[in-house]
């Protein structure tokens, strides 16, 4: 069965990983997929052309799509027949339905934004997204990522007999716990073995709010500062280039404590290292990375937003959104369990992953899917 998958790019991103773990597991005997991006190949491209699977790219400008583009998507689709046609994202969400009014074939959406987010995205990103809820209904299926934006979705129009949750899901045998992880991040990082890390890992973007994480450092610090204690941020844009961050660490004193990695290939071996992991953000949908500390066996304190309370569930603590106070709590009272305690809240964090959101299961939903 040829699965031709549409995305809006192939940068590091939630969606974008979850396509090419799904690509890296899928049952190739039975599933032949393509993969067109509407930009460019990003740091993912090559990465699934070294899964032997065909990537091409339209470079279109976002902003004023070509004619040219437009008709080179066509002719790959007549060139490849698929007969499952599935989009990425909003905006190739709409290029996948858009290619089956010129070929007649299943098309699939893959939706991993919640609606409360849209405030912080582009006008264009947040119209297609709301006219796409009239589009919902001529389409063979919308999958979402997390409950909390399939209810969403359904409150402004989209079709609810097509749509059904398949959370993304996490490659427990990459992610996974390690104490020479843990050496070696301290290591890099000039830590002492036993300096205990709390970080956050996502791009620098104001849903991310990583003002919040700065600033419930600076408040834990004031009554924990006698602890060996570090902060580590990890991500596009969390590096010493950017002014905004830097000038706020500087500000709340963060400077020795506060370690800025920048965008990085090694996340597993960085998610390992970690004693505790947190989400600040005040919108999500279902983040991949709180998942992956799990199932490195790192407890996690999360924001209450989308569905991260239902992800962590007892391994770990939930707090409110914008909230710098709780979340410097949450963090004193898993620091304050101890060593032992955290390390078994951690290894109940990995099995919730393994039985509820390993990437074996969504990968088996998504292939039940297409055979349906």
């Amino acid at each position: 069965m040829k699965i031709l998958h549409i995305i809006t790019d192939l940068d590091m991103g939630g969606a974008e990983m979850m396509l090419y773990r799904l690509l890296s597991r899928c049952d190739r005997h039975s599933f032949q997929p393509t993969v067109i991006s509407l930009m460019d190949r990003g740091s993912l491209g090559d990465r699934i052309a070294d899964l032997d699977i065909p990537v091409h790219t339209l470079n279109l400008n976002p902003k004023s799509p070509s004619l040219k583009a437009i008709a080179t998507l066509l002719k790959l689709v007549r060139q490849i027949q698929p007969d499952i046609i599935q989009g990425w994202m909003y905006h190739a969400n709409l290029a996948a339905i858009f290619t089956t009014l010129f070929y007649h074939r299943p098309c699939i959406w893959c939706i991993h934004n919640s609606l409360y987010s849209l405030e912080y995205e582009k006008k264009r990103t947040t119209a297609i997204a709301l006219i796409s809820s009239l589009l919902s209904h001529f389409i063979s299926q919308i999958i979402f990522v997390s409950q909390t934006s399939y209810l969403q979705h359904l409150d402004v129009g989209y079709n609810r007999k097509k749509s059904l949750v398949i959370p993304n899901g996490i490659d427990t045998s990459l992610f996974v716990p390690s104490p020479n992880a843990r050496k070696s991040i301290r290591k890099e990082l000039g830590l002492s073995e036993n300096s205990l890390l709390i970080g956050a890992i996502a791009r620098f973007h104001p849903q991310k709010d990583h003002q919040n994480f700065l600033q419930a450092a600076a408040l834990l610090l004031q009554n924990q500062g006698d602890r060996d204690l570090h902060f580590l941020l990890c991500g596009q844009g969390c590096d010493r280039a950017n002014l905004t961050l830097t000038q706020l660490i500087e500000k709340l004193n963060l400077t020795d404590r506060v370690h800025l990695l920048g965008q990085r290939d090694d996340i597993p071996k960085i998610m390992a290292a970690l004693d505790i992991a947190t989400s600040s953000s005040f919108t999500e949908a279902l983040p991949n990375v709180i998942a992956e500390a799990m199932s490195c066996s790192v407890p996690c304190v999360v924001t209450d937003v989308g569905d991260c309370a239902k992800l962590v569930s007892n391994t770990g603590k939930i707090v409110p959104p914008k909230n710098s106070a709780a979340l410097a709590q949450a963090w004193k009272e898993l620091l304050n369990l101890g060593d032992e305690e955290r390390i078994n809240l951690g290894q109940l964090a990995r099995e919730r992953i393994e039985k509820s959101f390993s990437l074996e299961i969504a990968v088996q939903k998504y292939e039940k899917l297409y055979q349906k």
